[in-house]
């Protein structure tokens, strides 16, 4: 009889940290991330890196960390787990307005609008016992009710956002960590489409009402592969906080280290295939330190499990 496997599952393709860490995935430690974060962070901070190279997955483990009732067992063993004093004071202390703009990528401005209220009315519907809040006045609530209406109207999209921050705020007397993730990918479908001014001018909006001198947020990170120009949807943000591949700050959180390479192949009993690893996909640096893309060594690590002769693939 086979024996059976009882290594850890590779995670392709989820993003949800949770999941990984509740059934079993293997997972590469990016939590130090949360540390370097609340110690040096800036009021507003975008990470821009290429596709596949873990933003979402960190972006979840963010929310993860400082949603309020969190699981906090998932992060047991983790290197931030080692970080108590930390851990006790913004561990689970947090709401949390989580969005993801990749999803806004009609092929009208039309299209991408009926997205974004969509997505807007989804993260509205996880905040629905607002509506029982003893904090918040009628007014308030008549005010949220917008937010879960189809026919949303552009002004109201446009708040949305910075509402929920406030309302969130006001009924938990917390203010509230914003999280944005591929921020960019509306306006690279707008582009291509031939609506990017409709669509910069919306996000500007969205952005600038949320992101600029509001009072409700602790902090917000964004995500995406580039940094659109300033002149377009970061006009009027000087608390903007750029971290790029060329930053040594957070150089190592996103991508694989080297180290983390070794471990990986180490821990699949393929450590004989580090060097045809590293001839592929040891082509980036961010920052300081040497980058592999997650994505490829995950994937050839899969076929070498099945196939031990396996090649790899661009």
């Amino acid at each position: 009889m086979k024996p059976v496997d009882e290594k850890k599952k590779l995670p392709i393709g989820i993003e949800k940290f949770e999941k990984i860490r509740k059934e079993g995935f293997y997972y590469t430690d990016k939590t130090g991330l949360i540390r370097e974060l609340l110690q040096n962070w800036g009021e507003v901070n975008l990470f821009t890196r290429p596709r596949r190279f873990g933003k979402s997955l960190n972006m979840s483990m963010l929310k993860s960390f400082f949603e309020l009732n969190g699981e906090k067992e998932i992060f047991q063993g983790l290197e931030i787990s080692a970080e108590t004093e930390l851990c006790e004071k913004y561990m689970g202390q947090f709401p949390v307005i989580s969005v993801s703009l990749k999803s806004i990528n009609g092929e009208t401005y039309e299209a991408a609008y009926r997205m974004a209220v969509q997505l807007i009315q989804a993260e509205a519907r996880r905040c629905q016992y607002l509506f029982d809040s003893r904090q918040l006045t009628r007014y308030d609530k008549e005010a949220f009710s917008r937010l879960l209406q189809e026919d949303m109207e552009e002004g109201t999209l446009c708040c949305s956002l910075k509402l929920l921050s406030e309302l969130l705020q006001k009924h938990y007397k917390r203010q509230v960590i914003l999280l944005i993730d591929e921020y960019d990918v509306p306006l690279a479908k707008a582009f291509e489409q031939g609506y990017f001014d409709r669509m910069v001018l919306l996000i500007r909006n969205m952005f600038e009402q949320v992101l600029k001198t509001n009072d409700c947020l602790q902090f917000a990170v964004l995500t995406g592969c580039m940094r659109i120009s300033g002149e377009s949807i970061f006009t009027g943000l000087n608390n903007l906080k750029i971290l790029s591949i060329e930053d040594v700050r957070f150089d190592e959180y996103f991508g694989f280290t080297d180290r983390e390479v070794r471990e990986l192949l180490n821990y699949y009993g393929l450590s004989e295939k580090y060097g045809l690893v590293r001839e592929w996909y040891d082509g980036y640096q961010f920052g300081s330190v040497q980058v592999y893309c997650p994505w490829d060594v995950i994937n050839y690590c899969d076929l070498l499990r099945a196939d031990s002769e396996a090649q790899p693939r661009n």
